[in-house]
């Protein structure tokens, strides 16, 4: 006798729709433009005008907990000047190109977008990015933190602890603090990195912080009115 018909269940295949997690947080990493022209290599100012004497914005970068990053990740999404015509004249104020030869900033924010921005489309799509960075970039002054706390561009020698002690106390977070090597190998304060968390907005404390390659005393060089 046969027994009741069986019942077969097809379960379909279930895609996962969902984005792993890109990144774990940003970098967004300024730089001053005395000690990016004070090397053996120097600096080109932009067609646009000297800089001022600030910190500049490098860029915003994604980043893992371990310290690699993600680059390059959308070959196909490329800079376009027009989805940021608003942002052009605050891009050349406060993230200027120093490399040679000069430029208008199109081919600096141009490797900015497709090595860094284009792994954070998850997130940000080009016009929030690069406007995500000019706010980062207003929510501190690097510049008055540092001078209220005694230091100045002006060529003197400060401990790395004081220079990194100046910006927590500004910013309520601990910096990565980067050096570069001016004409004669001495070590003077180059970059600064503060962490964001993956909206693009909010200034956190460093899961990771990347090697700076200090000594306990760095040059702080002004970046005065001489042409580059």
């Amino acid at each position: 006798m046969a027994g009741p018909p069986k019942v077969i269940f097809l379960i379909p295949l279930l895609l996962c729709l969902c984005v792993a997690q890109d990144f774990d947080f940003f970098y967004f990493v300024q730089q001053w433009p005395g000690s990016y022209c004070d090397t053996k290599a120097s600096c080109c100012y932009p067609t646009t005008g000297k800089p001022a004497a600030n910190f500049s914005i490098h860029g915003l970068w994604p980043n893992y907990n371990d310290g690699s990053y993600p680059s390059n990740c959308d070959p196909d999404s490329q800079f376009q000047p027009s989805e940021v015509s608003d942002l052009i004249g605050r891009m050349r104020k406060d993230w200027p190109t120093l490399a040679c030869p000069s430029g208008n900033g199109v081919k600096f924010w141009t490797h900015e977008w497709v090595k860094h921005g284009t792994c954070s489309e998850s997130v940000l799509d080009q016009h929030q990015y690069f406007e995500s960075a000019l706010k980062l970039k207003g929510k501190v002054n690097l510049v008055q933190a540092l001078q209220d706390a005694g230091i100045y561009p002006d060529g003197s020698t400060y401990s790395l602890n004081s220079i990194t002690e100046a910006i927590r106390a500004a910013t309520g977070h601990t910096p990565g603090i980067e050096c570069n090597r001016d004409e004669s190998r001495n070590p003077q304060l180059y970059q600064i990195y503060m962490c964001v968390d993956t909206s693009g907005s909010s200034i956190i404390e460093c899961p990771k912080l990347p090697r700076g390659g200090c000594s306990s005393q760095v040059e702080f060089p002004s970046f005065g009115s001489e042409s580059a």
